[in-house]
């Protein structure tokens, strides 16, 4: 993590998958604290709800960025959507077999919105994606629960890690599927001025 005089902007984020990608790229960052209800609101479509949530998060971000700070304050949040139903992060094994069965053998969508805000103007962009699992036996996903990955991940799985294995099929954004879409991600860069592209033409 870079000294904070060093940093382009803040992450409103403690995903490893979001500082992970952000790292790929050039970006230099710093986290901030965010603590926002993930609940759905009644009747919220799954694209309204990425949304909010992603721009919560950064509002949420931005109440800590240090006193005089210009920097902007980037978040985002991902949601699993299959028969119009959001699936969180599994709360215990029930719940996490419960939504891979669901999923297994079918096509479902994943939803990552994106926000930056730095106390003066506020953007959004969405990424949506398809994903198809292949049929996963019980026992399958008995032992993908046994090893930790899916707890905390929207939908019970990660696409980057052992759940890459049931990834039949993947149309659109995998960086978006990850948690944080670079190609929205970037946009929102430049519109905020931030050249964190800097290093790249330093050979870095």
């Amino acid at each position: 993590m870079p000294a904070q005089d060093d940093i382009h902007i803040y992450l409103a984020s403690e995903s490893p998958r979001r500082r992970e990608l952000l790292e790929r790229i050039g970006v230099r960052f710093a986290t901030l604290p965010q603590g926002v209800d993930e609940t759905p609101h009644d009747g919220e479509s799954p694209e309204v709800f990425v949304i909010r949530l992603a721009l919560e998060k950064a509002r949420a971000g931005l109440a800590h960025r240090p006193a005089g700070d210009p920097r902007p304050v980037l978040a985002a949040d991902t949601a699993v959507v299959v028969d119009d139903r959001i699936l969180g992060k599994p709360q215990d094994r029930s719940e996490a077999m419960t939504m891979l069965q669901r999923l297994a053998g079918r096509a479902h969508r994943v939803l990552t919105g994106v926000a930056m805000v730095d106390g003066e103007q506020e953007a959004t962009r969405l990424s949506l994606s398809g994903v198809t699992l292949r049929p996963i036996a019980e026992a399958e996903i008995q032992a993908y629960w046994a090893s930790g990955e899916p707890q905390g991940k929207a939908g019970g799985y990660a696409v980057q890690g052992r759940g890459g294995v049931f990834v039949e099929q993947l149309e659109g954004s995998y960086s978006g599927v990850m948690g944080l879409p670079l190609f929205e991600a970037h946009d929102l860069l430049t519109e905020f001025g931030v050249d964190y592209q800097a290093s790249w033409r330093e050979g870095r």
